[in-house]
């Protein structure tokens, strides 16, 4: 091997573990490509990133407790070198905006992942913003690839903070268990629950599920196995 040669490193997040053991033999095969992290939720893939940035994130939407957009939109604030590649089966265009929105290079879905991955890595590499072809093909033309400003949407009108606890309320967690894992009080967690309801003109919980199910912030799999 050519002494100068520097494999592209990649950190791999999904929450099924048949799903990354698949992703991972299709990267494996690729001669310049090396997988230095697995992941099996959003909070742990951040993790992953801080203790050794990788030049790639590939990444499922659907996690627990700390999805994928959410994900996306802390490491292009904090790691804004690594590149990161949505790896989902999701594929309406409102989850293609989102992830562009939240620093997205890549929206790929698992399906085309045999074909398409190589092609994907190397052209986030480059700078580049890769959809793969079935995407791309459904897109209006005028698709908003670039500058993606614009009104928000209910959910983007939440802070990050609100958005985490929205989510993890809709996958079922109780108010300590929430202020356990996010390291605040019950108070708190309570403070930002209320902020929630005002803010969404919402009365109780379970419309905040149904909100968070709504909007994709959990898919509908999640809430029946609950």
């Amino acid at each position: 091997m050519n002494p100068i040669f520097k494999p592209i490193h990649v950190i791999l997040a999904d929450d099924h573990t048949l799903v990354r053991a698949g992703i991972r033999a299709l990267l494996e095969k690729l001669p310049d490509v090396k997988v230095i992290g697995e992941a099996g939720d959003g909070r742990e893939v951040l993790n992953l990133v801080k203790a050794q940035p990788p030049d790639v994130v590939l990444l499922d939407i659907a996690m627990p407790g700390l999805n994928g957009l959410e994900a996306t939109e802390r490491m292009a604030r904090d790691f804004p070198a690594v590149r990161i590649i949505i790896l989902t089966m999701h594929d309406n265009e409102e989850y293609v905006l989102r992830a562009l929105k939240a620093g997205a290079a890549g929206y790929l879905l698992k399906k085309s992942a045999t074909a398409e991955l190589a092609t994907a890595l190397h052209q986030v590499l480059r700078g580049e913003i890769y959809l793969c072809r079935e995407i791309a093909a459904h897109l209006p033309p005028k698709f908003p690839l670039h500058g993606l400003g614009g009104r928000k949407s209910s959910l983007e009108q939440l802070t990050p903070r609100q958005r985490e606890i929205l989510q993890l309320i809709a996958e079922g967690r109780n108010t300590k268990s929430i202020g356990d894992l996010l390291k605040v009080s019950p108070k708190t967690v309570e403070y930002h629950r209320t902020k929630l309801m005002a803010g969404l003109k919402l009365h109780d919980i379970p419309g905040l599920v149904r909100f968070a199910l709504r909007v994709g912030l959990i898919p509908e799999e999640k809430l029946a196995a609950q």
